[in-house]
């Protein structure tokens, strides 16, 4: 079972309200779909819904929104190649690499939520890393906020 994360679903629905605006009575029925869900699982406290169990109309429009979604995190800097069990590059374990291509959409949207959370991988703080020693600023404006140093 793999479970599509709460974050998810609110982002399908703010990519249908934006792709189908409301006619100002009433949500497009992909909203519609998806508002259920989410409204269940903010009720039951759940963060987490079943992608085999999640009613078809509300999977259908998940997975449209899913198909906008950047499949594989890899940056082409597998290190798992080289014999590491995580790699360096995008964050995913060896298994989660060599099984990828036949993972679920729900399987694969996890692993991208938790190497996001974890934010360790090079994917996310070498492209970082090389702004400031080219800059001399950091991402967030903060180094141009205090002036020179």
């Amino acid at each position: 079972m793999a479970g599509i994360h709460i974050t998810d679903i609110e982002s399908a629905i703010n990519w249908w309200r934006a792709r189908s605006p409301s006619d100002g009575l009433q949500a497009c029925a992909e909203v519609l779909a998806l508002a259920e869900v989410y409204g269940l699982m903010v009720y039951q406290r759940e963060t987490d819904c079943d992608e085999d169990t999640m009613p078809l109309e509300a999977k259908q429009a998940w997975l449209r929104w899913y198909e906008t979604t950047p499949d594989a995190p890899c940056i082409a800097i597998c290190s798992t190649s080289q014999g590491d069990d995580w790699c360096k590059g995008c964050g995913r374990s060896f298994d989660e690499v060599q099984h990828w291509p036949v993972m679920t959409p729900g399987e694969k949207r996890a692993t991208w939520r938790r190497i996001s959370m974890e934010a360790t991988a090079w994917r996310f703080n070498r492209y970082a890393e090389r702004a400031r020693s080219a800059s001399g600023i950091d991402h967030d404006g903060a180094q141009a906020a205090r002036g020179p140093v």
